[in-house]
């Protein structure tokens, strides 16, 4: 698998921004099956990294359901999504998780048809109930699919 990652960590203590400067790391994933556990582990080394404790399950699982609707939706053969974790405010209080595809389409959770769901839309579901917001963005060509987590602080 070939993957990029950026990381935009302070070097030391002397040059260290502002806390309510974010915290970013990011890594693309191309179009195959292992991408969403691999953005799933890429997820969970940047939680621990930044000492992230409350809402790790929520944060890990919402990343799995926006890394699959990419590839399922989202990512035309032959691309890729890039997964984007970023942590900001006082103490990192805020955990915000973007994944950017060249898809077309606003996704949106379905209403559900005769009081039941229907067999698709679950992921979008998980999401809206798991993460603080959630929303979708513009992006040329396709969007970013966000959702964020107020976290405690470490």
């Amino acid at each position: 698998m070939v993957s990029t990652e950026r990381d935009s960590r302070p070097v030391n203590q002397e040059t260290s921004p502002a806390p309510q400067l974010p915290c970013v790391r990011e890594r693309f994933f191309r179009r195959e099956r292992r991408s969403v556990p691999d953005a799933r582990a890429f997820a969970r080394s940047a939680l621990t990294a930044w000492d992230v404790r409350g809402r790790t399950d929520d944060v890990l699982l919402c990343v799995s359901e926006l890394a699959t609707n990419a590839l399922l939706h989202g990512v035309p053969p032959g691309r890729g999504f890039l997964l984007r974790l970023l942590a900001y405010g006082d103490d990192g209080g805020v955990l915000r998780v973007e994944v950017h595809d060249s898809g077309g389409g606003v996704p949106a959770v379905p209403e559900p048809r005769d009081g039941c769901p229907g067999e698709g839309g679950r992921g979008l579901l998980l999401v809206a109930e798991l993460a603080d917001k959630w929303g979708v963005g513009e992006r040329h060509p396709g969007k970013i699919v966000w959702c964020e987590f107020a976290t405690p602080p470490p």
